[in-house]
Parts: structure tokens; C-alpha cells; sequence
């Protein structure tokens, strides 16, 4: 078999899924993000990660970008000779911010350019294979399409709506200092739950998205969640701890996806919600990093050929390459306190560790 194209460059945000009472089904895209470059060769296997996950580049055929890919060769009916594979990471992993379905979906939509099978980005055909592979469609749905996604199944395969919140509404990742496994959260949960329990979610779930598009003043009551949360509060109790502190503030938080980050929504002054929500957090004392992210509201982006040199952890017009998403540019963040930037790539430029009292 020839191919068509020999190197193509992906870029996939981060996600968080749930949003509280949305267990698999709502998604937000985020604009953190990892890049993958991959291009055909002769023969062999050639990974190369900076930095979050650098471990794996050691797991050879077993990461999971890898996996994707075979995945995918294999739908399309050919494997190429040998493959090259470039990575820079920037989505915490284990956190709850969609690392699995990011990798997943630059896998997918890498090895798909590289057959010819979506040049143009993103299709029904690379979601339903990503949601096979992932096991569930939330974050995917999120990654692939951007901006607020709702996801479900159906008998012919999972399916996707897209819509776009409100300029106005920051999302702040409380991003936690240990990882937790997705497996080990979804064990707790219990097989079946109480009538009300489930009727109530579906109330707030369908607020929560007329919170984020319409009317952002119900966000605290539209992030309440009886389904998941309560129960996976025993595996993760200092992300348990610090979502009841912001919640009884008046901030609306979730568990982000699995956990056992978090994720706030601020609206009005964002400045003025950052420093409550700091304050909170530095309390706890744990550790948290606290990003202020935009919402991504483009999705995975394909290009065909190497990335641009400017494409790194910038808004999405900067990064040349056609996705599933309607292309509108994300909102830039707002002007907050910055008394420390942190150093590291792999979080927002307004980031901030705290330890104990101080910041670092």
C-alpha cells in the first residue's frame, strides 16, 4: 500500500467530563493540549515524549497513541512499515482532564490523514472508533469536537451536539498532586441508585447546560450531583474536602471527569473569584495547582506535514490544521493576579501552585 500522506501533526485539548451531574454524557473542551507528530518509515517503532507521560514512551507498542493508531490502521486495512512518533504532553495524566481520550483521538485522527481516510480533520467514522477504543464517549466527544459537547449511543454508535458557553464563563482547573486511576474511581460506583437520585441529575443536568449557554447564574445549583461524586468521595477525600469548601463558598465545582482534579466555573470578574477560590485551596493545603484555562472551542485540529513552529500552548487560531469544531477562536483569559507564572509547559500561564500558606 502507498501512503498518501507520510507525516501529519495532531493537536487534542484537554477535557473534563461529567461537569457534576452529566456522568457520561457532557463534556467541555479546555484549552491545555498536547501535540503529536507522526510520520511513516522504512520499518520499526520510534517514540519520542516530553514532557507529562515521558514514561511511556518506553512501553513501545503499549502506549496508547500507539494503540489508537494500530486501531485505526487496522480499520483502514493496512499497517504502515515502521512508524515515527513525536509527543509533547502537557495534559496532567491520571487527573481527570481527559489525557486518555487526548491520546486516543491524536492516535485516531493520525493514522486516518495518514491513510487518506480524513484529511479534513475529525469524522463520525474517528468518534466511534475513539469511543470504542475509550470506552466512553464524553471526553472524546469533547476532544474531537470542542466547546461544550453532549454524548450518547445509540444502536448505529455513539453520537455528539455541540454547543458554544457563554464568553463569560471561565473554567478554573484545581488540578490535584497525586493521579487517580479512571478504573479505580469507577469501581465504587454502585450498580443501581435511588429513583430521586436519577431524576434529580437529569433536572440539574439539563440546567447545567442552560447554566453554561444562557444563564450562568445557575451554575451552583446546576453543578450538584447525586449519581457519582458522593460515592467516589471515600477514593479521593482531599478532592471530597476541598469540593464541599468550595461549594459551601458559593463557588460552583465538580469533580473534573474521574477526578481527582477539579473544576471551577467563574463568571463576572474573574480576578475578584480566583482570589476565593485560592484562598479555599490554600487552606486545604495539598498542593493544588490552580489553572485558569480558556474553553477550546475548535476541538482536534489536523495537519498534514509537520506542526507549525508557533503552535505550542496558544489560543487556536495560531495552529493551522482543519478540525471538527466550528472553527470559532477561543476566548483569551482574562487579566488575573499573577504573583507566580509556572514554569512548567504543561499548565495555563496564569497557573499557581499552592503549598500551605504561600505561593511557589
Amino acid at each position: 500500500m502507498s501512503w498518501p500522506v507520510e507525516r501529519v501533526a495532531v493537536r487534542v485539548p484537554a477535557t473534563s467530563a461529567n461537569l457534576g451531574p452529566g456522568f457520561d454524557a457532557l463534556g467541555l473542551a479546555l484549552g491545555l493540549y498536547d501535540e503529536v507528530e507522526v510520520e511513516v518509515k522504512r520499518h520499526g517503532l520510534a517514540i519520542d515524549i516530553s514532557g507529562e507521560g515521558a514514561h511511556t514512551a518506553a512501553a513501545g507498542e503499549g502506549n496508547l497513541v500507539v494503540r489508537a493508531m494500530r486501531a485505526a490502521f487496522a480499520a483502514a486495512g493496512n499497517q504502515p512499515p515502521g512508524l515515527a512518533l513525536r509527543c509533547l504532553n502537557r495534559i496532567p495524566h491520571g487527573r481527570g482532564l481527559g489525557s486518555s481520550a487526548a491520546a486516543i483521538v491524536a492516535g485516531v485522527l493520525a493514522a486516518r490523514a495518514l491513510t487518506g481516510g480524513s484529511p479534513a480533520g475529525p469524522d463520525s467514522e474517528s468518534f466511534a472508533l475513539a469511543t470504542e477504543i475509550e470506552g466512553h464517549p464524553d471526553n472524546v466527544a469533547a476532544c474531537l469536537a470542542g466547546g461544550l459537547t453532549i454524548a450518547w449511543r445509540e444502536e448505529a454508535g455513539p453520537r455528539l451536539v455541540r454547543l458554544s458557553p457563554l464568553p463569560d464563563v471561565v473554567p478554573v482547573a484545581c488540578i490535584a498532586p497525586d493521579s487517580l486511576a479512571t478504573e479505580g474511581a469507577r469501581r465504587v460506583l454502585p450498580e443501581t441508585v435511588p429513583h430521586a437520585d436519577a431524576a434529580a441529575n437529569a433536572g440539574r443536568s439539563a440546567l447545567l447546560v442552560a447554566a453554561l449557554t444562557s444563564d450562568p447564574a445557575n451554575l451552583l445549583a446546576a453543578t450538584h450531583d447525586l449519581l457519582h461524586q458522593p460515592y467516589r468521595a471515600s477514593v479521593m477525600p482531599r478532592t471530597a474536602s476541598l469540593l464541599r469548601s468550595l461549594r459551601a463558598a458559593g463557588v460552583p465545582a465538580v469533580v473534573s471527569g474521574a477526578g481527582p482534579s477539579v473544576l471551577v466555573f467563574l463568571t463576572g470578574e474573574p480576578s475578584a473569584g480566583l482570589e476565593v477560590v485560592g484562598s479555599i485551596v490554600t487552606e486545604t493545603g495539598n498542593g493544588w495547582l490552580v489553572s485558569p484555562l480558556d474553553v477550546d472551542r475548535q476541538g482536534a485540529r489536523v495537519q498534514l506535514g509537520p506542526p507549525d513552529a508557533n503552535s505550542g500552548n496558544t489560543p487556536p487560531t495560531a495552529w493551522s490544521g482543519s478540525g471538527y469544531g466550528h472553527g470559532r477562536p477561543g476566548v483569551a483569559a482574562a487579566s488575573l493576579p499573577t504573583e507566580r507564572s509556572s514554569p512548567s509547559a504543561t499548565h495555563g500561564q496564569f497557573s499557581r501552585e499552592y503549598r500551605g500558606l504561600s505561593w511557589c
